[in-house]
């Protein structure tokens, strides 16, 4: 995961973006083709881009604060 001191840029993927299956980090279960999502991409660390659901990048951001 990346330092806590690494802004993070959020891009919203719409369902009809999404085109492959990826692993929530936040749940472990697949984001299926179709499903819209969120990118999360730390600024100064961009290789650890994750694809998360909304609902766990929330709760994410509330566990971290």
């Amino acid at each position: 995961m990346s330092a806590p001191l690494d802004p993070e840029v959020v891009n919203v993927i719409q369902p009809y973006q999404a085109r492959k299956t990826y692993t929530c980090p936040g749940c472990d279960l697949d984001i299926t083709p179709g499903t819209g999502h969120l990118v999360v991409v730390p600024e100064w660390t961009p290789e650890l881009r994750r694809h998360w659901h909304r609902g766990c990048w929330h709760k994410e951001q509330r566990r971290r604060h």
